[in-house]
């Protein structure tokens, strides 16, 4: 069954999701090719976390002038409280693979690679995974390659790791003594055996809530914080707008 919404667009519904990850008072940092998340931090810096430090990286409204270097300089000290990462694979501990699909040495694809999510997934305090998608080729038991780790020994030390993933079914957050994910809540719509055959590793509880949907002035401001979007991803924002005017026709 497909995720039913009444009055946004699913992209919509995952940028809300994700900014009720954001908290006020914290500093939380977006990287590069992240729409939905930069979306949802936009609503959350106008709605509940307008005392929080941002750092979004590409756009006009961010104190971020040295990039990544400067991002990777914060995680490094202690003083990146939330990021967002994303994987080709993403398995069942929690690990992430942006490296390759298939035998490291002769492999079926070359992926871009971590881009420094490994130290970032060690260094923030708290870390949310999203997808754009939802099936058994992204959620495995185990990565062909970890690229980027989620639990790791007691040496190296890290700061923090995974809590949340939100994806277009559903989200899980992260248990951290069981070293799994666990199911959190259903998206509107979706049934848990619809979520179950479309991952690839166990997925417990059977019975969780629904997750919770904006409501129309949640929805008022995401749509009022596109034009910040796009200066960012302007193909994004206008297929986004272009879907949103599909929603009244």
């Amino acid at each position: 069954m497909p995720l039913l919404l009444s009055g946004c667009t699913p992209d919509e519904f995952l940028a809300y999701r994700i900014s009720r990850e954001v908290r006020d008072f914290e500093r939380t940092a977006v990287g590069t090719l992240s729409p939905v998340p930069l979306l949802g931090v936009l609503h959350a810096q106008a709605s509940h976390a307008r005392h929080g430090k941002f750092l979004l990286l590409g756009s006009g409204e961010t104190p971020v002038t040295e990039g990544s270097k400067e991002l990777f300089d914060l995680a490094q000290r202690g003083k990146l409280d939330l990021f967002f990462l994303s994987g080709a694979q993403i398995d069942r501990k929690g690990n992430l693979n942006l490296t390759c699909i298939g035998p490291y040495d002769a492999p079926k694809v070359r992926l871009p690679g971590g881009a420094g999510s490994a130290m970032l997934y060690y260094m923030t305090r708290r870390v949310v995974l999203f997808t754009l998608a939802h099936s058994p080729r992204i959620f495995v038991e185990r990565c062909d390659f970890v690229t980027s780790a989620a639990s790791t020994p007691q040496y190296p030390w890290r700061r923090g790791g995974p809590t949340r993933l939100v994806t277009p079914l559903c989200t899980m957050e992260y248990d951290a003594r069981g070293q799994e994910w666990r199911l959190l809540s259903l998206h509107p719509g979706v049934t848990y055996e619809e979520a179950r055959r479309e991952t690839g590793f166990p997925l417990l509880p059977e019975s969780v809530p629904v997750t919770e949907t904006p409501s129309a002035d949640d929805v008022a401001l995401l749509r009022a914080r596109i034009p910040v979007l796009r200066n960012s991803y302007p193909v994004f924002a206008q297929a986004l707008e272009t879907r949103i005017g599909s929603l009244s026709s």
